[in-house]
């Protein structure tokens, strides 16, 4: 990747401390000067939920990578002060980390995101900012554990719920590339990213046992008994939100397409196999 540095070359991550974030950050490190931002971050410290620190963290950046807290009580309001910071300080593009099926009323998290793109378009449009929204599916590394040497699972929806499960660091590579680009490039898109199989839980777990020769009890529980052993220092609406989803995934697959994840990587997907250690 070759950085456009025709307007500046800082890129600045809000979320650097989540999973996401901190692999963004790595796919962009040697390539472009990251901001780290976060409520603890030492160089580039910033609060959602009041702005503090935003404008300052901006000042000097071509773009930014907005991902909210998990399940956010209010995520569009978050980024209705992250787009506003971003307009104050000259940032030239922001990429929204939405979701795949934003638009799934059963879900209210999705809902959220479905909430942010609309005010993303809308901001983008009165006041000339570009734009690039990411709907990543489920990640792989949901099941590291598995993945990597755990004996058991268990999850709160159907073990034969399908997905099409994307690796992390692909999104991240997808989301360096579209910040290093250049904004004109990748203005007004929405990009769907699927992985490359379509997977259920069981599929992934039998695919470990025939691949390692390790044996792995996998188990589906009810919603209710997952968030007793899980969920404990959750607040309620976070709660509601997971279980929703949870409910959501009991019911019917969850599926993206893998072409875009192809075309914008230049590359086929990470299939599932290749993250079994």
């Amino acid at each position: 990747m070759e950085l456009d540095v025709s307007r500046g070359t800082d890129i600045a991550i809000v979320g650097a401390t989540g999973k996401t974030g901190r692999a963004v950050a790595a796919a962009l490190d040697g390539v472009a000067v990251v901001r780290r931002l976060s409520r603890s971050a030492p160089d580039y410290p910033v609060d959602l939920e009041t702005g503090a620190g935003l404008v300052e963290a901006f000042t000097g950046c071509r773009g930014v990578y907005f991902i909210a807290p998990n399940v956010h009580p209010d995520e569009p309001a978050l980024l209705a002060r992250a787009l506003e910071a971003a307009a104050s300080a000259g940032v030239d593009h922001v990429v929204y980390h939405s979701v795949a099926w934003p638009y799934s009323p059963k879900m209210p998290h999705h809902m959220d995101k479905a909430r942010c793109e609309e005010e993303l378009r809308a901001f983008g449009s009165e006041r000339g900012l570009y734009w690039t929204i990411l709907q990543p599916c489920a990640y792989a590394q949901n099941f590291e554990e598995v993945l990597t040497g755990s004996p058991s699972l268990v999850v709160p929806y159907s073990l034969d719920t399908k997905f099409s499960f994307v690796s992390l660091e692909d999104v991240a590579e997808v989301a360096a590339r579209i910040l290093v680009e250049g904004a004109e490039r990748h203005h007004g898109a929405t990009y769907e990213l699927g992985g490359p199989e379509m997977l259920s839980v069981r599929d992934v777990v039998l695919l470990v046992e025939t691949m390692t020769g390790r044996s792995v009890a996998m188990e589906s529980i009810g919603v209710d008994d997952w968030m007793r052993l899980h969920g404990s220092e959750l607040s309620p609406d976070a709660h509601q939100r997971l279980s929703a989803m949870f409910e959501y995934y009991d019911d019917r697959d969850f599926l993206a397409s893998s072409a875009v994840t192809a075309t914008l990587l230049g590359r086929s997907p990470t299939p599932i196999r290749a993250l079994v250690r």
